[in-house]
């Protein structure tokens, strides 16, 4: 079973079976389309990016282009089960008013992004140099990332907006990382609720 595989299945667990998602920066639509076949969910996902709503439509996933920059106005309050931003929030110029959003528009929120504190991103910064890894795969001139953020640092920024903590681990190549997330896991993963 490959990591990717692995890893869509631990995010997929913090998701009701039959729950109505809302998938904010899908990509190319893999984890609705596995929620949909897995666990029987209905939901849109939302892309800005043209290649990516092309491989939504191509694999059978409702998808909307739109900029997540501007907000979240077209959804009234709890109109989704879930609220998904996985590899989302990093990209994002107010990533606090779309963790509101994301709280506001569904009843839980998922949210999962590179984890900075990673113990060898820490080893690259002691040497003198931005961390380059399979998961951040980019050159500090070159990344897509505008902002980095620590598996400790999210549970600090949901609780000064007001959310509830139902569950958080990690994720390294594939595993689920529940003791030390923070230095063990590349990648950083919450499910949230507003309190």
């Amino acid at each position: 079973m490959s990591g990717g595989l692995v890893a869509i299945e631990a995010i997929a667990r913090l998701v009701p079976q039959g729950a109505h998602v809302l998938d904010l920066g899908c990509g190319d639509g893999r984890l609705l389309a596995y929620l949909h076949e897995q666990r029987g969910c209905t939901g849109y996902g939302v892309e800005i990016d043209d290649a990516h709503v092309q491989a939504c439509l191509q694999r059978g996933v409702d998808v909307l282009q739109i900029n997540l920059d501007t907000g979240l106005p077209m959804f009234a309050d709890n109109s989704f089960d879930v609220v998904l931003q996985i590899d989302t929030l990093q990209h994002l110029r107010n990533a606090e008013t779309m963790l509101r959003e994301t709280t506001r528009v569904g009843k839980l929120g998922v949210i999962a992004f590179p984890n900075f504190a990673h113990w060898p991103n820490r080893l690259s910064i002691l040497r003198g140099r931005m961390p380059v890894s399979k998961r951040m795969p980019y050159e500090w001139y070159n990344t897509p990332n505008i902002r980095v953020g620590t598996h400790a640092d999210f549970g600090v920024l949901a609780a000064r907006n007001g959310l509830r903590v139902l569950d958080n681990f990690g994720l390294h190549e594939g595993e689920v990382v529940r003791w030390c997330p923070n230095l063990l896991a590349s990648t950083a993963v919450y499910q949230v609720q507003r309190a």
